[in-house]
């Protein structure tokens, strides 16, 4: 561990920041103002998607090399191997400056990374964290099915072993990012004879290997954020192998606690600045003084605070070395019910603009969002999954009965 002090390791980074990027403006929200965009999902299109992916990868290496890329991670890998406190302040210093988004490493860095930092072979961990953390590659999840999404561990991907090599053979869906992605986190099937949570193995799996297959999702929402992917006779280096063989659903679940942890913590257009937006569309609408408006309102406040206490202390857990536990279901609940609190606060608030387009500023976009829920709440494991993980492992109720076959 470095002795960087963290006020030594704050001034270099407002030095870095300041020979690099613009301070971020005040920001103020005046109805009728700006962008009425207030979608979940991004709806690009795949030429903006890699002009975004250019943007984000310059940052990214930018950043990485000047030593504020992997600030906690090992340095075996690449990271610098600070401390959380470290990480923190330079959160809290960046979020002063205008930088290219880097959504698209989400996925990467908050799901995968961990997992290969976890489970993967040394020669999989030299190759690939620190490419990852700098940004030279994009990484993907590839766990959901046709026919297995919340309910991972009857997934049907097979893969079989031959020789040095697995070869893999199935389908993925909903699968963000993975058009501009270059290796990906896939759990597959490698025994059918035994139970279906221990027949599973976790790969990383190259996305430009020959056999992979990578098509667009149209959504509701009109937007194509997500992807299906096929794989037909793809081989894989042994050495490619998450865990051991047939213990897969381990893997699985760490990759899981931590995308649970991502989107529970996300805000997912929920945060306050949305909430300032629903305050002023109330008053536009004549509706600020109506008690079932007002209680509404208060009700999404109450809860989006509430759960952002609430995630905080998970993460809290989480840095203190400790592995995301079902809190994390719990911080992902949170987030959807808010969703819809949001969802029944705009029926409210604007009656059939909502759905009839009238070209007014504010009130017909929220369309993108009402559409966009849903998919949030099967996002990472759907409600009723999570209720019943909820229930079952912190609770300690007696689990549902199986359904007749």
């Amino acid at each position: 561990m470095s002795n960087v002090s963290v006020e030594g390791f704050s001034a270099d980074a407002r030095a870095f920041l300041d020979s690099h990027a613009e301070k971020r403006p005040e920001e103020t929200f005046v109805w009728g103002e700006g962008s009425d965009d207030v979608s979940l999902f991004p709806e690009k299109t795949p030429e903006q998607t890699l002009e975004d992916l250019a943007k984000a990868r310059t940052w990214a290496q930018t950043v990485y090399d000047a030593g504020f890329g992997w600030i906690t991670g090992p340095t075996t890998y690449g990271g610098r191997g600070l401390t959380n406190d470290h990480q923190r302040a330079y959160n809290a210093i960046a979020g002063d400056y205008l930088t290219p988004s880097q959504s698209i490493y989400g996925i990467g860095l908050g799901m995968v990374a961990p997992t290969i930092l976890d489970h993967a072979t040394e020669e999989v961990k030299q190759a690939y964290l620190k490419k990852m953390w700098r940004g030279d590659i994009v990484a993907c999840q590839l766990f959901s099915e046709p026919g297995s999404g919340s309910d991972l561990a009857s997934l049907t991907t097979r893969a079989e072993l031959d020789g040095d090599e697995w070869v893999i053979n199935g389908q993925k869906v909903w699968t963000s990012g993975a058009q501009v992605s270059d290796i990906g986190e896939i759990i597959c099937r490698t025994d059918p004879d035994l139970p279906k949570h221990r027949g599973l193995t976790g790969f990383v799996v190259d996305m430009h290997a020959p056999g992979v297959e990578v098509r667009p999702l149209r959504q509701m929402t009109g937007g194509a954020s997500f992807n299906e992917v096929f794989f037909t006779d793809v081989r894989v280096p042994a050495n490619h192998l998450l865990g051991d063989v047939n213990g897969g659903w381990t893997v699985a679940l760490t990759t899981l606690m931590n995308e649970r942890a991502a989107i529970g913590g996300g805000g997912g257009g929920v945060g306050l600045p949305a909430t300032t937006r629903l305050i002023e569309a109330a008053k536009v609408m004549g509706k600020s003084g109506d008690p079932l408006v007002r209680q509404q309102l208060a009700n999404i406040i109450i809860n989006e605070r509430v759960a952002r206490y609430t995630n905080q202390r998970a993460m809290a857990k989480i840095l203190a070395g400790q592995l995301p536990g079902p809190e994390m279901s719990l911080a992902k609940m949170s987030l959807t019910a808010n969703m819809l609190r949001t969802n029944e606060a705009l029926d409210s608030i604007f009656g059939p603009a909502l759905v009839a387009d009238t070209g007014q500023w504010g009130t017909y976009a929220w369309t993108q969002y009402l559409m966009g829920v849903p998919g949030m709440r099967i996002a990472g494991g759907s409600d009723e999954v999570l209720r019943n993980i909820v229930g079952e492992r912190v609770l300690g109720l007696p689990k549902d009965p199986a359904p007749a076959s």
